[in-house]
């Protein structure tokens, strides 16, 4: 009886067992590549409890009390700075919303643009943490298959000649979630052109900018921007802390109202305490330091990733090397579904965790891929984890 009384805009989603899913990934018996986790030996722990005394000691019961939906004026002029240095754009703090994480700022988005049956472009595969997001306004997806160099700006204007009023496309252009791939600066370039063609809003979700460890920097799509077309998402979660669950949206003027008032009905306010906390850290810490130890660790985790994929992995399987972010994308053939295989005993009794392709497409028609991720592991776990899972694909590949 209960899932009869579930929404229809729900059901896609508690269908794939991500539930069980995510309990694989999270059982401590297993060597988890599935969750995009940072290494917390590279929090700042000390630093951030010290921020947190100095916020309870300096603001005093007033951190206590309902403020801005905003976010506070100090930290949001900190972020303007730090957007400057990586997006190479200069934008005022009252364009910018703090949010509870970059989770928070996508369903904004989806809850502002999008009816039941509106159309939108995702990439194929996306993060399907916006997918679980936009699911639940039940737009109508056009898929775009992303490429080694971005999402294809061919297939992408077939889809806008073909489809009026397309509300928005969303993309990862740095570092991709999950491919790892990092959009061209022609393709950057093709797509803010489109966006005025077509007439478009581009969501230009980027949390992991900040984490390139080979190759050129490309321009960001907000910095590419002159018509206020794109709305940028970024957070503090791959750089601070996830659990500080602060993130970002800028926007155009008329946006940004209209994103406020939705942010307001959705929680009234972001964590005033949080917020204060990360102004302070900001405020005392060199963040720029931080990301660039960051960096030197996940430099080498990725590479060591890569090599024993180069060294493990079976012929029929390849990867993409990602030149940042978080992630390493895998495929094997297409016969290969890679939900049901993540359950087989053979991988079952390989106790490695990945994140099947089938939750990160719209059309959940692909399932012949898989995203490992290489930050949240020690090395000893990367070299065991990719060797047992690569004697595993290996085994099941002889039984095909």
């Amino acid at each position: 009886m209960t899932i009869s009384k579930i929404a229809t805009r729900n059901k896609m989603t508690a269908s794939l067992n991500m539930d069980k899913i995510f309990a694989e990934t999270a059982d401590p018996k297993n060597i988890s590549f599935g969750m995009g986790l940072p290494d917390k030996t590279i929090f700042p722990d000390q630093a951030l409890k010290t921020s947190f005394m100095n916020t309870f000691n300096n603001q005093g019961p007033d951190i206590f009390q309902y403020h801005s939906t905003q976010g506070p004026v100090a930290l949001r002029n900190k972020i303007v700075s730090l957007v400057k240095k990586y997006y190479h754009i200069d934008v005022n703090g009252s364009n910018i919303i703090l949010t509870q994480g970059g989770q928070q700022a996508i369903d904004i988005v989806g809850r502002t643009f999008l009816n039941k049956n509106d159309h939108i472009v995702v990439e194929g595969p996306t993060y399907m943490g916006a997918l679980e997001a936009f699911d639940g306004y039940e737009p109508i997806y056009h898929e775009v298959n992303v490429e080694h160099d971005g999402m294809d700006m061919t297939v992408l204007e077939q889809i806008l000649s073909e489809t009026p009023n397309i509300k928005f496309v969303y993309t990862i252009p740095d570092f991709q979630n999950p491919t790892g791939a990092t959009m061209s600066l022609a393709k950057r370039k093709t797509l803010i052109q489109l966006a005025e063609k077509y007439d478009f809003y581009i969501v230009e979700d980027s949390p992991y900018r900040y984490l390139r460890y080979s190759g050129q920097e490309e321009p960001s799509l907000a910095d590419l921007d002159t018509n206020g077309r794109v709305i940028l998402i970024s957070s503090f979660s791959k750089i601070l802390s996830p659990a500080l669950r602060t993130g970002w949206l800028i926007a155009n003027d008329e946006l940004t109202s209209i994103f406020l008032s939705v942010k307001a009905a959705l929680d009234v306010q972001p964590s005033h305490i949080n917020l204060m906390a990360i102004d302070d850290f900001l405020e005392h810490h060199n963040i720029d330091r931080h990301i660039a130890k960051i960096n030197t660790l996940y430099r080498e985790k990725c590479l060591a990733m890569c090599d024993n994929l180069d060294k493990y992995l079976p012929e029929k399987a390849t990867y993409i090397r990602p030149e940042g972010g978080f992630f390493v994308w895998v495929t094997l053939p297409e016969s290969f579904d890679t939900t049901n295989l993540l359950l087989d005993s053979i991988l079952q009794d390989a106790n490695v965790v990945y994140v099947p392709s089938e939750l990160q497409y719209a059309s959940r028609s692909i399932k012949n891929k898989f995203r490992l991720n290489f930050t949240n592991s020690s090395y000893e776990q990367i070299e065991t984890g990719i060797k047992k899972l690569s004697e595993a694909l290996e085994a099941v590949l002889q039984l095909s």
